[in-house]
């Protein structure tokens, strides 16, 4: 397989379509393969637009969704960042590049395990993997610039925006399937939070969510 090509038709067919066209984004793209963190099974899959089958019933978001929310977040190399719930790895080494240093934290040991060794293989050095469950954040090392929830939720997870500094952006995917919406949260006060709805999508609900309220900003 040509993933070059391959990685090439993504870029422009996929990413730039979904108005993605910040050119540090699509540069990252590039330069990070997205095949190095996928599960062997569907490494030829890897560049593809759909969601790829992880451990544990787990699924990776599609390269549009995850360049979009890069896009979204406006990271800068002074960023500290927590990203809930590892998977593949993949988007944990997009993040470091970007920021500072990465705290990803996921509940299930084969992910930090291996995302820890495809890490290191990529060079990258940055980001600190964690097994936990970061269901609720993980306040121990916050403030965050950045905070990341990689599966979709319902609820109200106030303890999670209270780990933002000021100024801190947040992405979250809200809803119930079939469709949910992709959400940029910024804490623009000691008290005061914006919303921005950037897209829908679908994904699996982060593990240990229940349904007893809705998300609030």
């Amino acid at each position: 397989m040509d993933y070059e090509q391959a990685r090439f038709n993504m870029i422009e067919q996929q990413v730039r379509t979904w108005d993605v066209l910040d050119q540090r984004v699509l540069d990252l793209l590039s330069t990070v393969h997205r095949e190095d963190f996928v599960p062997e099974a569907y490494k030829k899959l890897a560049l593809a637009d759909v969601n790829l089958p992880l451990l544990h019933g787990q699924v990776t978001m599609t390269p549009k969704v995850e360049a979009r929310l890069l896009q979204a977040l406006n990271i800068t190399d002074s960023d500290r960042i927590l990203e809930v719930g590892t998977g593949c790895a993949y988007l944990t080494a997009l993040l470091s590049r970007f920021g500072k240093e990465v705290y990803s934290i996921d509940i299930f040991s084969e992910f930090t395990e291996a995302g820890q060794k495809k890490l290191a293989a990529g060079n990258i050095r940055n980001a600190t993997l964690i097994t936990g469950d970061a269901v609720n954040g993980w306040p121990d090392l916050a403030p965050y610039d950045v905070i990341v929830v990689t599966g979709s939720v319902l609820l109200e997870y106030k303890k999670i925006q209270q780990q933002l500094g000021v100024g801190g952006r947040l992405f979250v995917i809200i809803g119930e399937s079939p469709v949910m919406d992709a959400t940029l949260i910024t804490r623009v006060g000691e008290s005061e939070w914006s919303g921005e709805i950037l897209f829908e999508t679908d994904l699996p609900a982060l593990i240990g969510v229940t349904n007893s309220s809705k998300f609030h900003f």
